[in-house]
């Protein structure tokens, strides 16, 4: 495996602010972003990191937000290179492949999430009393159980920390009435599409997260989207309802994770060369079927 950017800093640039996954540069009224290898697992920060991870996040939002452009906005300014100002344009060995130039937008402190199938802290709520976020879903549902309609289930954005699922009229409260029902129909609809780009190519998209902001009013696609890291992908082909379903992204590393008794909170554990390649080519393949 080639090694890893687990972080960037260039000489003559400002400090970056550095995200769970990304450096992001605040050149006044645009963005520098840089997606690089780290990994996080239950909104914590793993000591190593998956070489390449950064450049498939890179290329597979940059697919998504072109299929998207008929629905929204994104923030993309340019992901070349040579495009950038200096000194960025100066480090393309570095920089290709993993960055973009981004216009900058003032970001909603909602996690926008759409599920179509019932999986993860969806199908923990469900069993516990038949809903998800507030939302009543009919009785009978098993795991991964597929949902029609998709439902918008919002959590808080936390800076640190476990995110918050939380119900509509919080959203509502948290972003404004109209903010929030634009979010609800912009993601139920990129979703949508999405849904039917992927089933075409033999993928699920189990439930996804998708981050938006504001620019003089217009609301934009900001972050990432539909990538490993922000969503479920299963195989039409071994789907079966009932089980928890084989994902292509670090589900890998989470079950590692649990297995090792680790309760969640920095530092977390090491991960063993085996784990790390295995969720590479899960990050790999998917990449491959869907954006490739």
């Amino acid at each position: 495996m080639s090694e890893a950017i687990r972080s960037t800093e260039f000489e003559g640039a400002p400090a970056p602010r550095r995200g769970k996954v990304r450096d992001v540069y605040d050149l006044g009224d645009k963005l520098l972003i840089v997606a690089t290898d780290r990994v996080s697992a239950f909104d914590v920060i793993l000591p190593d990191a998956i070489p390449e991870k950064g450049k498939i996040l890179t290329r597979i939002s940059l697919f998504w937000f072109s299929q998207m452009e008929d629905i929204v906005e994104n923030h993309i300014i340019s992901a070349d290179v040579r495009d950038f100002p200096a000194p960025f344009n100066r480090h393309g060995e570095i920089l290709e492949g993993r960055s973009i130039l981004a216009k900058k937008a003032s970001v909603l402190p909602i996690e926008s999430i759409v599920r179509g199938y019932l999986s993860g802290s969806g199908w923990k709520s469900y069993r516990e009393d038949g809903t998800v976020c507030g939302i009543k879903l009919p009785a009978g549902l098993r795991e991964s159980s597929r949902l029609e309609p998709p439902i918008f289930t919002p959590s808080t954005k936390a800076a640190e920390g476990h995110d918050v699922n939380i119900t509509f009229e919080e959203c509502k409260r948290t972003a404004g009435p109209e903010n929030a029902e634009k979010l609800r129909d912009l993601s139920i609809r990129i979703y949508e599409k999405a849904r039917r780009i992927a089933e075409a190519k033999g993928i699920i998209i189990a439930d996804t997260k998708m981050e938006f902001g504001l620019i003089d009013g217009r609301m934009i696609l900001v972050d990432e989207l539909l990538t490993p890291d922000s969503s479920r992908f299963w195989s039409k082909e071994t789907y079966r309802e009932g089980a928890g379903q084989d994902s292509f992204d670090k589900q890998i590393i989470r079950d590692y994770l649990l297995g090792t008794g680790w309760d969640m909170r920095p530092p977390a554990p090491r991960l063993p060369a085996a784990i790390l390649e295995k969720a590479s080519a899960r990050y790999k393949e998917i990449h491959k079927i869907l954006a490739a």
